[in-house]
Order: C-alpha cells, then structure tokens, then sequence
C-alpha cells in the first residue's frame, strides 16, 4: 500500500484500461454488480471533505495520501445477486433469490474483493501506486454527498497515483506467516503437518 504520492494525473486511457481489465474478476452467477466512482483531480477533495474534515485533515498522518490524482471508489448494488438468483437458469428463487439474508456468504462483497484485488495489481503493473482504506462510518455521507443511489454500499476506496518514497504503515513490521503454516491437505489438522 502506498501512502505517498505525486499530485501528476494518470493517463485516462490507463485508467481505463485497468478499469475494464480489473472488472473481469469472478462474479457470482456473473451478476456483475461492482461499478466505480472515479474522482481525478480537485473532484476528490469531496471525499476528504466528508471523511477527513480540515481540522483533522492539517495532523493526517499520511499528507502523501491527500495527494493522489485519483480516489476509486468500490460500489456494488447487494439486490442484484437476490434478482440474479431469482432469474430462472440459477433455480434458487426459494432461497438465494428470495431474501439477501439467505446468504451464508454474502457474496457482493466477495465478488468486489475480486474486483479490488485486480485493481491494486493492474495498478502495479501499470507502474502506479495503490492504497485501499474503508470509509467505515462515513460510508452513507460519502455516498449522499456523491449522488449515490442509496441501493448502493461502498465497498472500500482505493487511492491511486505515481509513487513517491513512502515511510511503510504501523502494520507493515506484522509477521506474514509462511505458507507451511496456513497450508493443510486433504484433511484439517493442528498443527500443519510438517512440510
């Protein structure tokens, strides 16, 4: 995650680019219900506006992180999986398609940490910056003061942009652990047995 970056624009045609490549993350039942926000430029100040008011915004921490070009902001619309899994080829209209808490996972969010996923690695490659951070209990004011239909949930914003030198986060010293550890086959067992 970076924390850092120049105020230069992104190219809007990479920006496109990505944004389309990124969109073909799994989808349930390809419902394909994630949609962007975009805003480039003086247009994300509405979104500090919202969720890092100008008291608070002079002691951020991360002053590089007001900076990107580009904040992106993750939408999906959960009443499109119930109407999906109404339709008739899905078969489920008594269950999944009758009431999103038939869900036992509720997959508009897993199909938009797809989504997410792909667009802080195409950000990578495209040789930008990427930050993805929740708007938590801002999440309704960022949307009312954007024009978001109200059927809508934000998923989590990811800032994008050039990089520039980053100091890491407080979690970045946590022990990633190695896969021998979270690895098990063919049946659960505590520990992992060794590799």
């Amino acid at each position: 995650m970076v924390r850092n970056f120049a105020d230069a624009p992104i190219d809007d045609s990479v920006l496109d680019e990505l944004l389309d490549l990124a969109r073909r993350a799994p989808s349930a039942g390809n419902t394909q219900a994630v949609e962007y926000l975009v805003l480039a430029g003086p247009e994300t100040a509405a979104y500090w506006d919202v969720t890092l008011p100008a008291p608070k915004r002079r002691r951020f921490r991360w002053q590089g992180l007001l900076a990107a070009p580009v904040l992106l902001l993750l939408l999906t619309r959960p009443e499109a999986y119930r109407e999906r899994y109404a339709e008739t080829d899905k078969d489920r209209a008594d269950t999944l398609g009758a009431d999103l808490g038939r869900w036992p996972v509720p997959y508009w969010w897993v199909d938009a940490g797809a989504v997410a996923q792909n667009v802080l690695l195409l950000a990578t490659d495209a040789g930008l910056g990427a930050c993805l951070f929740g708007a938590f209990d801002h999440e309704r004011a960022v949307l009312d003061t954007l024009g978001v239909p109200d059927d809508r949930r934000l998923v989590a914003t990811i800032a994008l942009g050039h990089p520039r030198p980053d100091e890491p986060g407080r979690s970045a010293g946590r022990r990633r652990p190695p896969v021998d550890e979270i690895r098990r086959r063919g049946r659960w067992t505590t520990p992992p047995p060794p590799a």
